[in-house]
């Protein structure tokens, strides 16, 4: 796929941005109202002051989806002051790197921030409904996230 990643190259863009300024992750979908935000509250929660994050959508919705919100609150994570938000040149512009989740958003041209695509799993492919199902998604996003963290923190 043409925006995949490989960790090599978030390495060696992690090496490119110095100790005292936050490496900027933008996570983006379609609606900025699940899985970008998931995954921008998981690494958010994870506390580490060098990561700046932020999440958007290339076709924000009205709302966040409630599910997602009420996985995260599992988490102890509160999103409540959260909402869908839509991506901006000056967010790709700011961004060390820039994580599309999901196969429906597209970036514009022109993105020079190094682009990883997140293709989650979908339980409701199987007939997992609801809060079940956003469980499996949240924890598969957090696994993604934690796995990334780890990949910055030790660039």
């Amino acid at each position: 796929m043409p925006d995949d990643l490989t960790a090599t190259s978030v390495t060696q863009n992690a090496h490119m941005t110095s100790m005292s300024t936050p490496t900027n992750v933008v996570f983006v979908c379609k609606k900025n109202g699940g899985k970008s935000q998931l995954a921008a509250a998981l690494l958010r929660a994870l506390g580490d002051e060098s990561i700046s994050v932020a999440s958007a959508g290339t076709a924000p919705g009205g709302s966040l989806n409630a599910e997602s919100v009420e996985s995260l609150a599992e988490l102890g994570i509160d999103v409540g002051d959260e909402h869908p938000k839509p991506l901006t040149s000056e967010m790709l512009d700011d961004a060390d790197l820039v994580v599309v989740l999901g196969d429906e958003a597209r970036l514009p041209d022109g993105v020079t921030a190094p682009v990883e695509r997140w293709i989650t799993d979908e339980p409701s492919e199987r007939g997992i409904t609801g809060m079940e199902r956003m469980r499996l998604v949240r924890d598969d996003i957090r696994a993604r996230v934690a796995e990334l963290h780890t990949r910055l923190r030790d660039a």
